[in-house]
């Protein structure tokens, strides 16, 4: 199967998990791909390995701390900077369990999960407007239904860990209203968006896990690979064309929270996340 070939995706946290599996699959497809995650390290083998696999693969490494906004606008500079256009942008990367504040001075779980790549999506907008169709998909989680009331507060303080997954739950939230107000903002443009619970992965999205219940917790897990495969159908399958900012799971659309239909949540977490960088990169004026 080519029928990807020309077409470029670029894929965040594709150093590990189901980043990983995600960009293995897309490259079996024979599309070009663009690895996004921090360490050089880990990403070079995962390069080496699908060149061995597929020897005419169009595979690079592009540099990206998400949680870090000054990387963040460097590695989208670096990208608009190229000639490869964008086809798809494949917002992955993800922590959870991790505790404590960002370089910019925001809780780490909002920093990583939705605030670095909401300004990733909003800095690259302009080559992903430029393709013939585009589509923006965000790997939220299930998880966003634990969570009952939003506290912006929690934005800009370190959590307790007793309370590190109530904050992933709630990034997970964010990531979906993320999706759904720029469907809406996207409207009028050739570019089209998705959310997606890919399952309960066995993942190194849980790092910062304390071992002994990491790895009970992942006994109960599905492989990288079957939490893969939603997020590679709301990347490529045909028939999602013409639907926008809808939430998936296990390959079909599915329903969502309450306060993830919430449509003026969503408003205001467009005004907060663009405040919240204009806060953290004085004089850069972020285009809406």
């Amino acid at each position: 199967m080519r029928e990807l070939s020309g077409r470029t995706f670029l894929v965040t946290g594709a150093s590990a998990g189901i980043g990983r599996a995600t960009v293995f699959g897309l490259a079996a497809r024979g599309a070009s791909v663009v690895l996004a995650s921090r360490s050089e390290a880990k990403t070079r083998p995962i390069l080496e390995e699908i060149r061995r696999q597929y020897t005419d693969a169009d595979v690079e490494f592009l540099p990206i701390d998400l949680g870090d906004l000054a990387s963040v606008k460097r590695a989208a500079d670096t990208f608009l900077a190229s000639p490869r256009p964008l086809d798809v942008l494949i917002n992955n990367a993800g922590v959870a369990g991790a505790r404590g504040l960002s370089r910019d001075g925001f809780e780490i779980a909002f920093a990583t999960n939705h605030l670095g790549p909401f300004f990733f999506t909003q800095l690259l907008l302009p080559k992903l407007q430029a393709a013939p169709r585009a589509r923006i998909v965000n790997v939220a989680s299930r998880a966003h239904f634990r969570t009952k009331e939003v506290d912006w507060g929690s934005i800009s303080r370190p959590v307790k860990r007793i309370d590190s997954f109530r904050q992933y739950s709630f990034t997970k939230l964010l990531n979906i209203l993320h999706a759904q107000e720029l469907a809406k903002r996207l409207a009028d443009t050739r570019v089209t968006t998705y959310s997606l619970h890919p399952g309960v992965v066995a993942s190194e999205l849980w790092r910062e896990v304390p071992r002994p219940i990491a790895s009970i917790m992942k006994l109960f897990f599905i492989s990288n690979e079957e939490g893969a495969k939603t997020t590679l159908y709301c990347a490529t399958a045909p028939e999602l064309s013409g639907t926008s900012g809808r939430y998936y799971d296990a390959c079909k659309e599915a329903r969502v929270s309450r306060l993830a239909r919430d449509e003026a949540l969503a408003k205001e977490l467009f005004e907060r996340s663009e405040e919240a960088i204009r806060n953290a990169l004085p004089g850069y004026a972020l285009a809406s």
